[in-house]
């Protein structure tokens, strides 16, 4: 029961200090309020047009891409590690072929989707 008793006193404690810290600023911060903190802020220049513009999704899907490679390249070098191992060798080696046969099924689908071409 002890256990439980200090994960309650580590919880009660982070709530006491999260809840001072906001009465806290409350109570020092400065307030001003002013119709030009309102305004959106765009690197010092003074807003134009609509805050809405249409994305394409093609950039999004490069980056899930580069995203998936980047993965795959931080599996890659433990896996060179392990593979000098006697008794991993083998199947880590079956497990990579795996692994990277997903990929490139991945991205066989994704260019027969047409999903890498730029333009």
């Amino acid at each position: 029961m002890s256990g439980y008793v200090v994960v309650a006193a580590v919880l009660g404690a982070g709530l006491l200090l999260v809840t001072v810290a906001m009465i806290a600023r409350r109570l020092f911060a400065p307030h001003a309020p002013h119709l030009g903190k309102l305004v959106t802020y765009e690197s010092g220049v003074n807003p134009v047009g609509e805050g809405w513009a249409q994305t394409k999704v093609r950039y999004f899907v490069f980056s899930f891409l580069y995203v998936v490679f980047a993965v795959d390249a931080i599996y890659l070098f433990p896996w060179a590690h392990v593979l000098r191992s006697p008794d991993l060798g083998v199947a880590s080696l079956v497990e990579m072929t795996i692994f990277i046969g997903v990929i490139v099924l991945g991205l066989a689908h994704a260019a027969r989707r047409g999903l890498l071409r730029w333009v």
